[in-house]
């Protein structure tokens, strides 16, 4: 993804609630600044349906600056959530984690948001540390992946 994929950006949070968007982003506006600042320090990729619309955005890189840390970015939308997107996706980052050298992958998300919680403890062993209503996720990249068969959807 580049910042002239700024387009299907927009479609994909086209299709996303206010409660998705400040999920994953603290927001419900996204820039293309914003999208080009992230760029700068991830690979992103959005995934798109068989009607070639986006369907989720996955970005993955060193964004703390903590050596061996990639942090993960996921969002997936509304009516497709539930059907193994996101779990493929994160997986797929974990993989480019992996491949860089990473043993850590660390995601920043709502302490409600279940789902997220189970991909990510899915993904691998993983530690939880609270702060207020969000909660850091780390996953340990150096244990062997879990069989895809049994990922949570």
């Amino acid at each position: 993804m580049t910042p002239a994929d700024w387009d299907l950006v927009a479609a994909l949070h086209a299709q996303c609630s206010e409660q998705n968007l400040l999920r994953r982003w603290g927001r419900t506006h996204l820039t293309p600044r914003d999208l080009s600042r992230l760029l700068a320090q991830a690979q992103c990729w959005i995934g798109l349906g068989v009607d070639e619309r986006p369907v989720a955005l996955v970005c993955a890189g060193p964004i703390t600056r903590e050596p061996g840390v990639f942090d993960l970015g996921l969002q997936v939308v509304d009516h497709h959530q539930r059907q193994g997107i996101g779990t493929a996706l994160a997986r797929q980052a974990a993989l480019l984690a992996r491949a860089h050298g990473a043993h850590t992958l660390s995601a920043f998300t709502q302490a409600s948001n279940a789902p997220m919680l189970r991909l990510l403890d899915w993904l691998g062993p993983t530690s939880h540390t609270r702060d207020g209503p969000y909660v850091e996720v780390r996953v340990a990249l150096d244990a062997p992946a879990p069989d895809p068969e049994t990922a949570p959807s």
